[in-house]
């Protein structure tokens, strides 16, 4: 299967236990990850924060006073994917525990779920809609070698 390009940065903010993120989610997963869920060539910022970045982008973009696990700003689909996915480590970090996930596999999860957003994807307009990227989803991360992210 050929794989579409990706002109990839990955960015760390400054924070606690940042070393066993920048371990989790080396450059070349983070592409890996983010160009099986592409449809089209992207250029693409990934920008793991802290709680309070996270929960201040997610107050001023989402009207929301929370982090939350992954943002996605996205400027243009069409001809190249251009997005900001921004996860939000503590964030990623419990709910990987709280699901019994490698915090590697959940940084997977949230980076194929972004770029689905960068394209278009949105599971908060219809159930159908949502189990439609929720299979979507589940197909790509078993290409990638990794477990239904939705299984319970």
């Amino acid at each position: 299967m050929a794989l579409n390009r990706l002109s990839l940065s990955l960015q760390f903010a400054r924070f606690d236990g940042v070393a066993e993120h920048r371990s989790a989610l080396p450059r070349h997963a983070a592409a890996r990850y983010i160009r099986h869920a592409l449809a089209t060539d992207a250029e693409i910022t990934v920008r793991i924060v802290d709680a309070e970045e996270g929960q201040a982008l997610n107050r001023e973009y989402r009207k929301k006073d929370y982090a939350t696990n992954v943002l996605t700003f996205d400027y243009s689909q069409e001809p190249v994917v251009t997005a900001d996915l921004v996860l939000c480590a503590p964030v990623v970090a419990r709910e990987a525990k709280e699901q019994n996930k490698s915090l590697q596999e959940h940084y997977a999860h949230l980076l194929v779920h972004g770029t689905l957003h960068a394209q278009g994807w949105d599971h908060e307009t219809s159930e159908a809609d949502a189990d439609e990227m929720e299979a979507y989803e589940t197909a790509i991360m078993q290409e990638l070698g990794f477990a239904d992210p939705y299984a319970t």
